[in-house]
């Protein structure tokens, strides 16, 4: 798609925005245009988050742009196509008062089949975010993924018994106040406080085949979150434990995955937690990979090996870390969820806390309450 011609039609886009009331600038049309350049200009899924991202600015402006945005890009067959005609045309100036086209019946408006391929743009995204990723389309995960790409998280941090200098705090600094009485006869007290360090996090998936709805949005989601933080360790296991950290620190996030997904043998296989943490323990755990860190298990607690196994790993695994985070889909919003599996009974006397994991909100509620574990 050359560039030249596509850039009216951005253009006429951004004045339609203005003439709703929102300030958009030049410079925002020229950032949506860099933004649109690196994408594919003809999906409308890049245009719609290419857009959110450079020209809404204020959270109250969001529900303009998606009416600006479907009056401007889905009340057409093929409305790419036919703004780009529009742009090459003599003369053809394309601008709101040219291509603002009325809102149509959705009944019985032929950007029905648009509209539907691109639910998230055309429905509320509050909803999409509560949507369980089992219950999805293919078009809805792929939106999904796409928000979990641009997910911050702020891993866990603790108190060292190390101090720094300070403009305030609880230590006097008995020297720097020494020594700026010398020098500049300054009697200001100076301070110290402890230093402050990133904990380690601990992701371990289940990619069984219980597992399944679920596995790929819980791997996107531990992509973000190696990208956040180099003291982050992603395992996943089957019927086996796999070491994948290194692969998922890839840039890229389909070719983290991809790599990722080589180098798990029984994806989408049975189900072995206890064997599988007992590895973790023994191997990784006495190395001192947990130590002090937040671990976070996704499971389902589906697990065909022997209770006992699980229970002891278990116990040993909430000993070496500082904080046991389990994530299980069957718990989705019920508060009174109670174990319903086995291997749920055995291992939720040791978990210190109990999400679900099986939507966007859930996931997002996790990475809000790491910066306090």
């Amino acid at each position: 798609m050359p560039e030249a011609a596509f850039t009216p039609v951005l253009a006429g886009f951004t004045q339609a925005l203005r003439d709703e009331g929102l300030a958009v600038g030049t410079g925002d049309l020229l950032t949506y245009c860099a933004a649109a350049a690196r994408l594919d200009p003809t999906d409308l899924t890049d245009l719609y988050w290419a857009g959110s991202a450079t020209l809404v600015t204020k959270k109250e402006d969001r529900e303009v742009y998606d009416r600006v945005f479907r009056r401007y890009f889905l009340a057409r067959p093929d409305p790419v196509r036919e703004l780009l005609q529009l742009s090459t045309q003599a003369g053809a100036q394309v601008d709101g008062a040219v291509l603002d086209v009325p809102a149509t019946d959705p009944a019985d408006g032929p950007g029905d089949e648009e509209e539907a391929r691109l639910g998230l743009m055309a429905a509320d995204a509050e909803a999409l975010r509560r949507k369980a990723f089992g219950a999805c389309t293919p078009e809805e995960l792929a939106a999904l993924r796409r928000i979990m790409r641009r997910m911050r998280l702020t891993p866990p941090r603790r108190r060292t018994r190390r101090t720094a200098a300070a403009r305030a705090g609880r230590v006097p600094d008995l020297r720097r106040t020494v020594r700026a009485a010398m020098r500049m006869d300054d009697d200001t007290l100076r301070w110290r406080q402890r230093k402050v360090k990133l904990r380690p996090l601990i992701l371990i998936l289940d990619v069984s085949g219980s597992m399944a709805d679920y596995s790929r949005s819980l791997l996107q989601f531990a992509h973000s979150a190696r990208r956040a933080s180099g003291r982050v360790e992603v395992f996943c296991f089957g019927t086996r434990l796999t070491r994948i950290t290194r692969p998922l620190g890839r840039r890229r996030p389909d070719q983290a995955l991809e790599e990722a997904g080589r180098a798990v043998l029984d994806w989408e296989g049975g189900t072995r937690i206890g064997a599988s943490l007992d590895e973790f323990v023994r191997v990784w755990g006495r190395r001192g990979l947990a130590r002090g860190g937040v671990v976070v298990v996704c499971s389902d607690g589906l697990d065909r090996g022997d209770p006992e196994l699980l229970s002891t790993a278990i116990q040993r695994l909430a000993r070496q870390c500082h904080k046991l985070v389990w994530l299980n889909p069957h718990k989705r919003d019920n508060p009174g969820f109670q174990p319903s599996t086995l291997g749920m009974m055995v291992v939720a006397p040791h978990v210190d806390l109990l999400l679900s994991g099986h939507d966007l909100r859930s996931l997002e509620e996790l990475a809000t309450l790491l910066p306090a574990l």
